[in-house]
């Protein structure tokens, strides 16, 4: 599944605050983290905060927190809100869509489409920052060099 850059900046912006719900961070301090746009991103923070995911805190030191249930909300819950997840692709039919081995085709992608929602509905934000903790304390692996068997 291909994400739009405006998902990608919300997820970014989201799983960041979440894993600092002890302070308020800028818009430009995320974006330069994730390289993405310092203008893109805050029109992204605002649609989050329209859904109650974020908020905005002004004033000296402001930016935005998190403001949703890390245990509850979801990954679905974001990506739903920049990506058109679910929708019947029948909708606009294509040329060869209306006929048998079209509606076959229709059937798999629905198939599949089903299934990547009710996975992303399982994900919450909670259960990714953990993996992402998981990943980050990591032992870190040491290679040998196959021609000198020097450890790198």
């Amino acid at each position: 599944m291909k994400l739009q850059k405006a998902t990608q900046c919300a997820l970014f912006a989201v799983l960041e605050l979440a894993s600092h719900t002890d302070r308020q961070l800028s818009a430009t301090d995320i974006a330069e983290k994730y390289q993405v746009s310092s203008n893109h991103l805050a029109k992204v923070l605002r649609d989050l905060g329209r859904a109650g995911l974020v908020e905005s805190v002004r004033g000296a030191g402001g930016g935005y927190r998190f403001s949703g249930n890390a245990h509850r909300s979801t990954l679905y819950d974001v990506i739903q809100l920049f990506e058109d997840v679910g929708s019947d692709g029948m909708a606009n039919p294509e040329p060869g869509d209306e006929t048998e081995i079209g509606y076959a085709l229709a059937m798999v992608r629905s198939e599949i489409d089903d299934i990547a929602i009710a996975t992303l509905k399982s994900i919450t934000i909670d259960t990714l920052l953990k993996l992402a903790r998981r990943w980050r304390d990591r032992p870190v692996q040491q290679t040998v060099e196959p021609a000198t068997g020097e450890v790198a």
